[in-house]
């Protein structure tokens, strides 16, 4: 069965609420609401195809515009690829040219929406950020909190706390101070123990490797509406994050790093291939700044994380 090319958009406007549009009732998924967009006519550029569908169905003009994620996914009639752009600049003023209800929604009132199975990995890279922070493994308590109070204000929207140095009862006294700062501000992934899920309810959790190959087979372990990541390596470790059915996943090392030397840098060609084949948000890590999410972007990824070049100085 031939795949489908579709040019789809998440379409920003200045209060950071994001346009969706409903499906006609007569047409595949009818009813359902989605992301923007239309058919890549053979040949098209996609950047083409998705300023002309924009401006067929919505009355608008494309001016600012960065690749978001790829999605492949198999309806049993139908097979589809979802080349979906962050749309960030626009002209003119959105309607349903055809027709078609709209609505502009917050990113967190996205879960509100019933969407095709295929949007629902555009659901997450529309909530997520560029640039994901780790905390450093080095700092006291008291320093590591500081300067996560520093990030938060600064305007970071996604943290994994990361304190392998501490022993467990002193990280889950960490854990529940970092879960008071980011209340409101970002959204915090913890580590360590599936038994210590049901005491961070607010949190989200970030699975090791390790996690992942010894629970992938059980499936997600607590319901969509938390954050489930994953640390990954390879496509065998990616494969596993997918069937566990995680929302993002860190992919490392990109390049070269301190904190592991020991480690085969992937390069940014082969985690472009990594990329290609999976479904969900990525980050890259290893290596990478803040100044590499646009070039993270054209491999396919969600953006970065990172550590020392993200931590506040």
């Amino acid at each position: 069965m031939k795949r489908i090319h579709v040019a789809a958009a998440v379409i920003h406007d200045a209060a950071g609420r994001i346009l969706l549009a409903r499906r006609p009732e007569d047409k595949h998924q009818g009813g359902l609401w989605e992301f923007p967009g239309g058919k890549v006519e053979e040949g098209e550029p996609v950047e083409v195809a998705l300023a002309r569908e924009l401006e067929e169905e919505l009355g608008i003009r494309v001016e600012r515009a960065s690749p978001l994620i790829q999605v492949n996914h198999d309806y049993p009639d139908k097979h589809v690829l979802l080349d979906v752009w962050d749309v960030t600049a626009f002209a003119g003023e959105p309607h349903g040219a055809e027709g078609q209800p709209l609505a502009w929604v917050t990113p967190r009132e996205l879960g509100d929406y019933e969407f095709p199975a295929a949007n629902r990995p555009i659901v997450h890279a529309a909530r997520l950020p560029r640039q994901y922070l780790i905390t450093p493994d080095d700092l006291e308590p008291a320093a590591l909190l500081k300067g996560l109070r520093a990030a938060l204000a600064s305007g970071v929207r996604l943290v994994q706390l990361r304190a392998p140095n501490l022993y467990s009862p002193e990280y889950r006294d960490l854990a529940v101070d970092a879960v008071g700062l980011c209340a409101g501000k970002a959204q915090l992934m913890l580590k360590g123990p599936l038994e210590w899920l049901g005491d961070f309810p607010a949190a989200g959790w970030h699975l090791t490797a390790e996690q992942l190959r010894k629970y992938a087979a059980h499936g997600r372990p607590f319901p969509k509406e938390r954050w489930l990541a994953a640390s990954c390596h390879s496509a065998e470790e990616l494969e596993l994050a997918d069937r566990m059915g995680v929302d993002f996943v860190t992919l490392s090392p990109v390049q070269a790093t301190r904190t592991h030397p020991e480690a085969s840098p992937l390069g940014w060609d082969a985690a472009r291939e990594l990329i290609a084949g999976f479904n969900q948000p990525v980050f890259l890590l290893g290596g990478v700044g803040p100044d590499d999410a646009e070039r993270a972007g054209r491999v396919g990824a969600q953006g970065v994380a990172g550590i020392r070049a993200f931590w506040p100085a």
